[in-house]
């Protein structure tokens, strides 16, 4: 039976298994500076579902749900061509998705976050799913981003959010011909290292809009990106992400399993 979720047909749902972990990628159509295409966060995270479920699905029990393109991306709202759901719309599409997904055997539902602007409404969504729909939820990202505690080379100071050397390169590996690293800049907020507190995976953190640091839209620095960094990247999220699913497909908070 195939593990892509899109391609069963109605008689096989009643043949899963409620220890099966469905899997649904959440990307973003965003600016990403000159070079990086709007699809970027979208690529990166439905390439890292498939990949996974492909080479772990039979192991874990997993189920690849398609691919959300559009997300709350409204801190690129500044950038044409940026295609933002309100919070409230995506909270709204979320029920509907995990109401639709509580009528199968299937109990787990992880949302694989391409994009950092939707981790706080995802948590969110999480534990409505949870209480609405008895899914087990969960979230978790392709990298954890910089500003919510991930790590990001000392060349960017810690700051490399988007569109930065790490995401460049990932996408050099992964879609090169969508990307102009001739067009990439520096373009790293370094006064905000001055800053003891606020600041990017700080102690305390701050409303922003991706154009308010007076750059192109790129935070970061792509400039030394190459496909060979991003292969590596790449091949270890898989790794990290099979080994999270794992976990999920035996997580109880009340019991060791």
């Amino acid at each position: 039976m195939t593990r892509i979720f899109a391609d069963l047909r109605a008689p096989e749902i009643a043949d899963l298994s409620p220890g099966a972990v469905a899997v649904l990628p959440v990307g973003s159509v965003e600016q990403h500076g000159p070079h990086l295409p709007l699809s970027t966060d979208l690529v990166v995270a439905d390439s890292l579902g498939r990949d996974v479920v492909a080479a772990y699905g039979d192991e874990i029990d997993l189920l690849l749900l398609p691919a959300l393109a559009y997300s709350k991306s409204n801190e690129h709202a500044w950038s044409a061509g940026t295609m933002w759901l309100s919070a409230a719309t995506m909270l709204a599409m979320l029920d509907d998705l995990g109401r639709c997904l509580a009528t199968t055997p299937v109990q787990r539902l992880v949302f694989l976050n391409g994009h950092g602007g939707n981790s706080a409404l995802l948590q969110v969504a999480s534990r409505d799913l949870r209480l609405a729909h008895g899914l087990r939820t969960f979230v978790m990202h392709p990298s954890v981003p910089p500003d919510q505690g991930g790590t990001s080379p000392a060349s960017e100071l810690g700051m490399g959010i988007h569109a930065g050397i790490e995401e460049t390169s990932v996408l050099l590996h992964l879609r090169p011909e969508l990307v102009r690293l001739d067009l990439g800049t520096r373009s790293v907020p370094e006064h905000l290292a001055s800053y003891e507190r606020v600041g990017f995976g700080r102690s305390v953190s701050f409303g922003w809009l991706s154009d308010d640091f007076g750059t192109d839209g790129t935070i970061g620095d792509p400039t030394g990106a190459t496909a060979e960094h991003g292969k590596q990247r790449y091949e270890a999220m898989v790794e990290t992400a099979a080994a999270s699913l794992r976990e999920i497909a035996r997580f109880d908070p009340r019991t060791s399993r």
